[in-house]
């Protein structure tokens, strides 16, 4: 690509002519085959998380998130309602469709939309929902929502640099690592280094393709076993 220089000789980024913003998210229902993705609401979801959370018995999904674990019911329904009202982050409980019940977590959050810039986070599964379609499922919704539907340009996951099963995750649904930003935050008491992951809209068509050819129906064995993983035509 030729670059790009101003009257003064600079280089200077891409043109970006009619740019006009993105649209902010709406609290609004994302469904696909296997997962359905409802705005946050602690009266309809939190017994459903409650459960589901508390077959994590020694807290293992708990330590690498700002929040949690709870000590009740009565304390998690209490946060999802606080969460359930902010706009940024936006939250959303991801439901299995077959049983209808809430097993997880997950928010729009640190949201631009004059840069086109948007963050998947918070993002709690529980152990029924972790390596699931269902999952995999939810974080492409909210992906395809923010490229498709909203025209946001570059999508964004982040995570304790320690935390090597988010950085895996993150890999495996496409996200580039970008960096890592050292003493980012203090949270629990301690010290966190944030890895930085980003889908931009330029890779996004074919990382859309991989999604629809792994959550086809024929991917899947009788007992629901994926027979080629979400990575293996990756380059």
């Amino acid at each position: 690509m030729m670059e790009r220089r101003n009257e003064l000789g600079q280089p200077i980024g891409a043109a970006l002519p009619g740019w006009r913003g993105c649209p902010r998210p709406r609290r609004q229902q994302m469904e696909g085959s296997f997962a359905r993705l409802e705005p946050l609401q602690a009266a309809r979801h939190g017994a459903d998380l409650w459960h589901a959370f508390a077959a994590d018995t020694e807290g293992h999904g708990w330590t690498y998130l700002p929040f949690g674990p709870f000590d009740g019911q009565a304390e998690l329904e209490t946060f999802l309602d606080t969460m359930s009202r902010g706009e940024d982050p936006l939250y959303f409980a991801i439901c299995d469709k077959a049983s209808g019940q809430a097993q997880g977590i997950a928010s729009y959050m640190r949201i631009q939309p004059e840069h086109g810039v948007i963050e998947v986070g918070g993002i709690a599964f529980a152990p029924v929902l972790q390596h699931s379609r269902v999952a995999t499922e939810a974080m492409f919704l909210m992906m395809s929502h923010a490229f498709d539907t909203l025209g946001y340009r570059r999508y964004e996951w982040k995570c304790d640099a320690l935390n090597a099963p988010s950085r895996r995750a993150a890999e495996r649904l496409g996200f580039r690592y970008d960096g890592l930003f050292e003493q980012a935050i203090v949270y629990k008491g301690r010290n966190r280094d944030t890895a930085w992951f980003s889908v931009l809209d330029r890779d996004w068509p074919e990382l859309r393709q991989r999604f629809v050819d792994w959550l086809a129906p024929e991917n899947f064995t009788p007992d629901g076993q994926q027979r080629r993983s979400l990575g293996d035509d990756r380059a």
